[in-house]
Parts: C-alpha cells; sequence; structure tokens
C-alpha cells in the first residue's frame, strides 16, 4: 500500500506526547550515566532535570521540522 505524502500529517499534540515518552526514557537513561559517572544521585539528578528541560524543547522543533519534510516517505 502506498501512501501519499501530502496526506501525512502529524498533529502537534501528537508531537508533545512523543516528545514527552521519549523524554522520560532518555533521561532515565541520562540519570543512570551520571550516576555511574559521578557516584552522587544528587549530581545525577541535577544533570538529568538540567537535561530534561533543554533537550525537550529541542526535540519538540526538530519533530515539527520533519513533519514538514517529505524526503524520504514513499
Amino acid at each position: 500500500m502506498l501512501i501519499d505524502a501530502k496526506s501525512i500529517h502529524s498533529t502537534r499534540r501528537r508531537s508533545i506526547f512523543k516528545t514527552i515518552s521519549w523524554r522520560v526514557l532518555a533521561s532515565l537513561d541520562t540519570f543512570i550515566i551520571s550516576y555511574f559517572i559521578t557516584g552522587d544521585p544528587l549530581w545525577a539528578g541535577s544533570i538529568a532535570g538540567l537535561e530534561v528541560v533543554t533537550k525537550m524543547v529541542l526535540y519538540y522543533f526538530h519533530e515539527r521540522f520533519w513533519a514538514h519534510v517529505t524526503w524520504g516517505i514513499r
């Protein structure tokens, strides 16, 4: 079944939910790595907490950009 690239539409709500679900997984990964490196759960939490904010904003705009790119869609 072929998909018409012009008929594909990703809503902003979908992008927000994808952003949140990805951040939960990625932040857990950051916390684990930070804890392994520092050995301090407070430092690890601080690093993971800051990373949540910056990466959610960046990912949202990255996702919205790619929602308009038709390259690679059949």
